[in-house]
């Protein structure tokens, strides 16, 4: 199994140390991103697993796509959230509080990391894609990170319809590797399924573009808002958890 992907991870250990842990800044290198990858697969017994059940994300390039589309969205998304839909039917029994602690930094700063790519450097910002090699020919593999993308915007559907044509045209070559769509675009030939390939990271940039415009241009509700909790400073935590300031946020 190999990884396509442009962000570049210097091999420092193949476990994160505390001190890395406590940085939820600090981007995920390769050993790191591979201790994650196995995680995810095994902590489901596949015995276990039935076709009613939803075994959550399983590898790291849907959990790629699914972080890439809570960042690019029109919402913020607390942990609380996004976390049971990682899990699925299967929440992992943790061993400590450390083991459990451990995780969530790799996740949290797997998030932060594409936060940072699309907000300071979109143009290099790529997807997690897999590669397969077949008789010496190079295939990528875009259906898990699609199906990510895809369990990740799902989490506020309605809202991502307020974006009308425009975000449903960015979203429809991503769509179309996913089994909501019935993986429509491998029913193009070749040629033309390589080419819809090669939209998808360009569309993902434009999608956090689009949704970071109207973050800061929301139009005033009816009927006046009444919070329950005083308001974030642009300096302070943001409430979504990722342990950023809320102006440099996923959201902002």
């Amino acid at each position: 199994m190999f990884y396509n992907n442009h962000l570049t991870h210097t091999l420092i250990s193949p476990f994160p140390t505390m001190s890395t842990i406590s940085n939820l800044d600090l981007p995920l290198n390769e050993a790191e991103m591979e201790q994650l990858d196995r995680f995810l697969l095994n902590r489901i017994d596949d015995d276990a697993v039935t076709e009613e059940m939803d075994a959550g994300i399983f590898d790291i390039s849907t959990l790629d796509g699914f972080f890439t589309a809570i960042v690019s969205g029109p919402d913020i998304i607390p942990p609380s959230v996004w976390l049971p839909s990682v899990w699925g039917d299967f929440e992992p029994e943790w061993k400590s509080e450390e083991a459990f602690s451990e995780v969530i930094a790799l996740l949290m700063r797997h998030m932060n990391g594409i936060v940072q790519v699309l907000m300071e450097y979109p143009e290099d910002f790529e997807p997690i894609f897999f590669e397969r090699k077949v008789k010496d020919k190079t295939y990528t593999i875009v259906d898990e990170w699609c199906e990510g993308y895809y369990r990740g915007a799902e989490l506020l559907s309605m809202q991502w319809q307020t974006g009308g044509d425009e975000i449903a045209a960015l979203l429809a070559p991503i769509f179309a590797f996913t089994e909501a769509l019935e993986w429509k675009a491998h029913d193009l030939p070749e040629d033309e399924l390589e080419q819809l390939q090669q939209v998808i990271a360009p569309n993902a940039r434009e999608i956090h573009a689009y949704w970071l415009e109207r973050r800061f241009d929301q139009p005033p509700l009816d009927l006046p808002i009444r919070r329950s909790e005083p308001k974030v400073g642009r300096n302070d935590p943001c409430p979504c958890g990722s342990g950023k300031k809320y102006k440099k946020c996923c959201l902002h």
